[in-house]
């Protein structure tokens, strides 16, 4: 099968382009952090109604700057972190359409799923990461200077890939020649990256609770702990049917549905730690510090999964080659 080198080269550029609007954004996001926010409107960022989990985020009107100081220049010096702080969502936007570009170029290039490889499945997660975050701003607008922690790991994760895990474009080897290749992997890519903006929020949410002195521009606990728990819901489920997925393409290809190979048992594992914070959170009541390590040791197995078992760790599902 023959590859469309030019549309490759096309999808390699879009990649790179994303990468720099990312690291633009991130700044933006860094400067609207350090002075569009202040900890003495954090009451103003959720309202409790009624019991339980119920909660309604601040309307996305934040014009004000996040500043109820009366000194006009602080005031002038947050509105202007607030207008970068919004620039920094158009140009993530921006940068998610050119990473949508590119996969899509990919794919027409090599006629088959952009998912065959590290360096594809890699890039797909990313995407997903900051599709979802783009979803949570959209719920609770007033986290939005928490883009350049979300941001740092998937453009390190995108600078891996680009640099050290790149692979040019060709077609997938046979065993790999399958529709459940866009079934399977796509579901996987798209759980492990809605969870990566859970874990990076629950990180955040540990520091904040230690309360350390540059902690005090981080939004308000419990909005941390809605928010990973909101988006580890959502994510959980598409996550479940990617190793339902994998287990009946294993029956079709191995003739077992598991065999406990290495990638095969940490995704069981990571499995495991997302499904107990998630039954911690609705039948122990568990919330705050105790759920937030919960879902950093998932996000942590997740990492370990997509990094060590990957590329090191010799089994069935090893890149080690690519």
């Amino acid at each position: 099968m023959d590859v469309n080198e030019t549309l490759s080269s096309y999808s390699d550029w879009c990649y790179g382009i994303a990468v720099g609007a990312y690291v633009v954004a991130m700044l933006f996001y860094l400067y609207e952090q350090a002075f569009g926010y202040r900890e003495r409107r954090a009451a103003k960022e959720l309202v409790a109604v009624g019991a339980g989990d119920t909660l309604v985020a601040e309307p996305a009107d934040d014009s004000d700057g996040f500043d109820d100081s009366d000194d006009p220049d602080s005031r002038s010096r947050t509105a202007r972190a607030v207008r970068i702080g919004k620039l920094a969502v158009s140009l993530t936007t921006f940068g998610a359409l050119l990473h949508f570009g590119s996969l899509v170029l990919r794919a027409l290039a090599t006629s088959r799923a952009p998912w065959g490889n590290m360096y594809e499945f890699g890039a797909t997660l990313c995407l997903v990461a900051v599709g979802t975050w783009l979803v949570v701003l959209r719920k609770y607008p007033t986290v939005r200077h928490l883009g350049v922690w979300v941001l740092l790991p998937v453009i390190v994760l995108m600078f891996l890939g680009g640099v050290v895990l790149y692979t040019t474009a060709a077609p997938v080897q046979p065993a790999l020649q399958s529709y459940w290749l866009v079934i399977h992997v796509f579901a996987i890519a798209l759980g492990s990256g809605m969870v990566l903006v859970p874990g990076v929020v629950s990180v955040l949410y540990l520091l904040k609770v230690r309360k350390p002195e540059w902690a005090t521009r981080l939004p308000a606990a419990d909005v941390l702990d809605q928010v990973a728990y909101r988006t580890t819901v959502f994510a959980f489920p598409i996550y479940t049917a990617g190793v339902i997925f994998g287990a009946i393409w294993a029956e079709q290809s191995w003739g077992r549905f598991w065999g406990w190979d290495p990638k095969e048992t940490v995704a069981f594992i990571a499995w495991v730690v997302y499904a107990a914070y998630l039954h911690s959170r609705a039948t122990a009541g568990w919330r705050g510090g105790r759920a937030a390590v919960i879902n950093v040791v998932g996000f942590a197995a997740m990492i370990f999964n997509l990094f060590f078992i990957n590329l090191v760790t010799a089994g069935l599902h090893s890149y080690a080659g690519v």
